[in-house]
């Protein structure tokens, strides 16, 4: 009867343990850690600014952090555990911390690069002349990092941007 009772007690511990641990989606990229409020999936080692570009973070499935951002999250999929903790058998337990492990390699490997400008910018441009970046309809000036180097773009005058509803980088207009 103890033994039972010790058993149930074990049993029931990790199924609560590992349930603190979302699984990802089947239809989620392998190596994925959370979700992210507007749907695109995180590979981030930690969840800290994981989906800081992409409204935050919706669920997290990689392992509870120790900062407090992280026992606030948590409380978002505590909806999870209780389907998770009344599954009878201890042996899918193990299986739910398995994909954890090897999503922390792939991270690593996945890690932004800073963003920088081609060395050279494009022909043309001058004088009076501002870049217009027309994958983002975004114009850059004159010695402005991006001026003639953005993958697409032309040369015009600060107005004819304006004209056709670009709008200056960062909200800073050129100063002629």
């Amino acid at each position: 009867m103890q033994l039972s009772m010790k058993l149930a007690a074990l049993a029931a511990a990790l199924g609560l343990a590992t349930a603190s641990f979302a699984q990802a989606p089947a239809d989620a990229p392998a190596g994925t850690n959370g979700l992210c409020n507007d749907g695109t999936y995180s590979q981030a080692a930690q969840k800290k600014g994981a989906c800081s570009r992409h409204q935050g973070v919706k669920e997290w499935y990689g392992a509870a952090s120790s900062s407090s951002s992280g026992a606030s999250a948590s409380s978002g999929s505590a909806s999870a555990p209780p389907p998770a903790a009344a599954s009878p058998p201890a042996a899918t337990s193990p299986t739910a911390a398995a994909p954890a492990a090897p999503a922390a390699p792939a991270m690593s490997a996945k890690a932004p690069a800073p963003s920088t400008p081609p060395a050279n910018p494009a022909p043309g441009g001058g004088p009076g002349m501002v870049w217009v970046n027309s994958a983002s309809n975004v114009y850059h000036c004159p010695g402005d990092r991006w001026y003639g180097k953005t993958k697409q773009g032309e040369y015009m005058s600060e107005a004819d941007a304006k004209a056709k509803g670009a709008r200056p980088d960062h909200g800073k207009a050129c100063q002629s």
